[in-house]
């Protein structure tokens, strides 16, 4: 099981803003934030369901290729709002809400470029 994952981004205040904003919709707040001071390398802040941030992101160069991480959500209602929001944070449309049957029939997900061109993506697994 994964406890924690992370990415890193180039403009991280502008990462940050944008997290905060999309990641809203499924549960998500920014929990912890800690200077390059305590984590003795670089910025980091972490998002997640109170009280244990589970998806970091840290100030640096952006991961290349850039990383798709998936968030899963308990409905399709939500991954439409993930979706309206990461847009209006700033995200790129990367795959409208909807169904993708190859993967199994009630596969419902929306995909969302974030600044860094790194594609988050909320999913449904539920009818």
């Amino acid at each position: 099981m994964i406890d924690h994952t992370g990415l890193v981004v180039s403009d991280f205040d502008k990462s940050r803003a944008f997290y905060v904003q999309a990641l809203a919709p499924i549960g998500y707040a920014l929990l912890m934030e800690l200077p390059a001071s305590v984590t003795g390398h670089t910025d980091v802040a972490g998002f997640g369901e109170a009280p244990k941030p589970d998806f970091w992101i840290s100030r640096g160069q952006a991961n290349k290729p850039p990383i798709h991480i998936a968030f899963r959500v308990m409905s399709r209602a939500v991954v439409d709002a993930f979706y309206q929001a990461a847009l209006a944070a700033g995200g790129t449309d990367n795959g409208l809400p909807g169904l993708r049957p190859h993967y199994h029939p009630n596969y419902y997900g929306a995909f969302v470029l974030d600044p860094d061109g790194h594609n988050i993506e909320a999913v449904c697994h539920e009818a």
